[in-house]
């Protein structure tokens, strides 16, 4: 697989792609939702240049729920300030804890502390998440933008009909090429309040923001992303198996299923 080094032409052709879908589909919005992370800000930097010269309207919305830090608020609020033409911050915090007290049985005997409660959680509010930003989408006749990179495409690092949108601009970067890509558009395209909130994004420590753990990298047992591409590059490409039980590898492995999802018997079962 060929790594990106030439990052002018390709934010250039990502926003070309863009462009013609939002033309082909006549498509009137998109939808954006606003973590505080480098993937959410890198989507919003690409696609703000796109909306504004084809009169799109870009909708971000910052949403909060309950584990969201201030320092992830206020970099989604940067964010949203500079790259979106409609922004708003929201807490569902009230609304996550009505469902959350209803919907779980035995609410009651659960262990809050425990890391598969705690990852439980994490996917109702992703799906809060999606249906605010869905609904948004419906209702401006516009797509929601799926903020999901290479990396956490093979680790599964993401919630099954939770915060997957509807059109990947960097499903197929690496998260280092993410990174890279953030710093070419801050240093080469940014205005001083742009290249300082994108600079913010690049600089804090990865987290999913649902709660789980305190970052990425935590549940990946990896010093970076850096070291996590490595070893999946290594692996997969060059087909190096001595990283065959390093947790970064297991955990590809044991996620496969994400990516089949839904899983189709053929028409042949039947008969």
């Amino acid at each position: 697989m060929e790594i990106v080094k030439d990052f002018k032409k390709a934010v250039s052709n990502i926003r070309n792609e863009l462009k013609k879908y939002l033309t082909d589909n006549n498509l009137k919005a998109l939808v954006l939702g606003l973590s505080g992370g480098i993937d959410s800000a890198l989507c919003a930097a690409l696609a703000y240049d796109v909306c504004i010269k084809n009169n799109i309207e870009f909708i971000g919305r910052s949403i909060a729920i309950e584990s969201n830090k201030p320092d992830e608020n206020k970099r989604g609020t940067m964010i949203g300030e500079c790259y979106v033409t409609n922004y708003k911050h929201v807490d569902l915090t009230n609304s996550y804890l009505q469902i959350r007290n209803s919907l779980i049985e035995n609410f009651e005997s659960e262990n809050f502390e425990d890391f598969g409660f705690k990852l439980r959680m994490g996917n109702i509010k992703a799906r809060m998440r999606m249906i605010y930003l869905y609904e948004l989408a419906s209702k401006h006749k516009g797509m929601v933008l799926s903020t999901d990179n290479l990396t956490e495409l093979l680790l599964g690092f993401w919630t099954l009909h939770g915060d997957v949108g509807d059109y990947g601009m960097i499903q197929q970067l690496w998260k280092t090429e993410v990174y890279q890509m953030s710093e070419y558009i801050a240093e080469n395209e940014a205005n001083e309040k742009q290249k300082s909130a994108l600079k913010a994004c690049i600089n804090a420590v990865p987290t999913d923001g649902l709660g789980i753990t305190n970052s990425d990298l935590d549940q990946l047992k990896a010093s970076s992303y850096k070291e996590v591409d490595e070893i999946l590059i290594d692996y997969l490409i060059n087909k190096n198996n001595k990283y065959e039980n390093h947790p970064v590898i297991q955990r590809h492995l044991k996620s496969e299923f994400k990516r089949k999802i839904p899983i189709n018997l053929k028409r042949e079962v039947f008969f």
